[in-house]
């Protein structure tokens, strides 16, 4: 199972959701969602928007978890 670390690698970046989501282009609320629900569904497209405005590749935000 795959789990997003998007509010992890962005608070070590010392990156609100605000400035992640202007940056990104991504809705606020789909980066407030993330933060939320770490599990949640999104497009590689989206993983892409945030990695990019976070500088970091991609599979940094991804994170494989065994299922509960």
């Amino acid at each position: 199972m795959l789990r997003l670390r998007v509010k992890e690698v962005a608070t070590e970046k010392k990156m609100s959701m605000n400035k992640l989501s202007q940056i990104s282009q991504v809705s606020y609320h789909v980066i407030q969602d993330i933060y939320k629900n770490p599990y949640r569904i999104v497009t590689t497209d989206t993983i892409n928007r945030i990695a990019k405005a976070l500088g970091v590749p991609a599979t940094v935000l991804l994170e494989d978890v065994p299922e509960q």
